[in-house]
């Protein structure tokens, strides 16, 4: 598989190899399909355009070919990103179509139908986003043009094991059921950009306001949504897995506001937003003990606790040594977060509270909710 040089110029001070998304996949194999189907024959590589230009050449793993239908399967390669998919083999069954009926998109095996509103697409609907979808339909467009075929068709996306691969995605979070998503902008995965799971976030949001939500959860992980499950009433959809990106959540809710947003996650992990960090991922921000040192101390620390809380070899290790003494740095931490994601908002109408856990999922700080729309929310014992 190659590319044009633009993704390389892009990516070269990296030294990360890019790779393709499912819908650029997804696009190759209904290439080739439509193209035999109009010839005999399987073009392979088959070559696609994106829509910043590069031109990648796929190799075909699979092919068929049987009166008015065709079907292409190729490989997703996601490059350098760490990504569910790579490897997965992404089926395009391309079955021709009465003069007049257009293009028509099918859920396959493994690929998801929309149950939620909130998403791009309308509800029933198979999960093939709509760049995808722009991106196959300017392709058979492209070809029906050239061997003078009216281009009416119907194209049916699969992936061998999408749903089993989905259980680890978003996806029945957010009301796709039946197995992955067929996505891309660019049609280009970049390198550890975490773009997919950045996305995930959005679309979450997109679907708790539109399902009439008033309430959502950021939280670090599993151990955190079961806690904030049971805190607060909250369906799942509610819930969202931020992971370490604490500001993703924070900057799509400032455009797209909820009257509230409950943020929950492990304590070491929560000291580093409080110390104003919003990616919270060990490669790239750190648990400042200095910090949580001063911070302390405006809590009633000793000199000597301070000093060795500042000398702690973890931030929990910190957390326990002013347990002991009473001092209630966890509360501190979570008002210290809260206040922060207030200032990311930048006056945006939400109410935030901030629930600091340890690894067992037991509340070790929490926050009172405060923001413009805060009213009369409740303080730390508050559900």
């Amino acid at each position: 598989m190659t590319s044009g040089g633009g993704r390389e110029a892009q990516l070269k001070h990296t030294g990360l190899r890019p790779g393709w998304t499912t819908g650029a996949c997804a696009t190759a194999a209904t290439t080739a399909a439509y193209t035999a189907l109009l010839t005999g024959d399987f073009p392979d590589p088959v070559t696609i355009t994106l829509p910043k230009g590069q031109t990648p050449a796929f190799a075909l793993t699979a092919e068929s070919l049987e009166g008015a239908t065709a079907m292409a399967a190729v490989v997703k390669d996601a490059g350098d990103d760490p990504d569910v998919t790579h490897g997965a083999v992404i089926r395009s069954t391309v079955r021709l179509l009465p003069p007049g009926s257009g293009v028509v998109f099918r859920a396959g095996d493994g690929v998801g139908t929309v149950t939620l509103p909130g998403l791009p697409l309308e509800v029933g609907e198979p999960a093939i986003n709509p760049v995808p979808r722009k991106l196959m339909r300017e392709h058979v467009a492209a070809v029906a043009a050239a061997h003078g075929a009216p281009g009416d068709v119907e194209i049916t996306v699969s992936v061998d094991n999408g749903a089993e691969i989905a259980r680890s995605t978003w996806n029945p979070r957010i009301g796709i059921l039946g197995g992955l998503s067929i996505l891309g902008t660019t049609g280009v995965v970049v390198p550890y950009s975490c773009s997919a799971w950045i996305d995930s976030i959005r679309r979450g949001v997109d679907v708790a306001r539109a399902g009439g939500l008033t309430h959502v959860a950021g939280c670090t992980g599993s151990t955190s949504e079961r806690t904030v499950g049971e805190i607060y009433d909250l369906p799942e959809i509610a819930l969202l897995d931020m992971g370490d990106f604490a500001g993703a959540v924070l900057k799509y809710i400032r455009r797209h506001p909820v009257d509230r947003l409950t943020v929950c996650g492990g304590f070491a992990k929560l000291s580093k937003l409080a110390a104003g960090h919003l990616d919270l991922h060990s490669a790239r921000s750190q648990v400042d003990k200095g910090f949580l040192a001063d911070l302390a101390r405006t809590g009633g620390a000793s000199e000597a606790l301070a000093e060795e809380i500042a000398a702690a070899n973890t931030g929990l290790a910190a957390l326990r040594l002013c347990e002991a003494a009473d001092v209630p740095l966890g509360d501190l931490v979570a008002a210290r977060a809260r206040d922060e994601a207030l200032a990311v908002l930048r006056g945006a109408p939400v109410a935030v509270d901030v629930i600091c856990i340890d690894r067992a999922g037991t509340v070790v700080g929490r926050s009172e909710a405060r923001g413009p729309s805060a009213g009369g929310a409740g303080g730390a014992g508050s559900t």
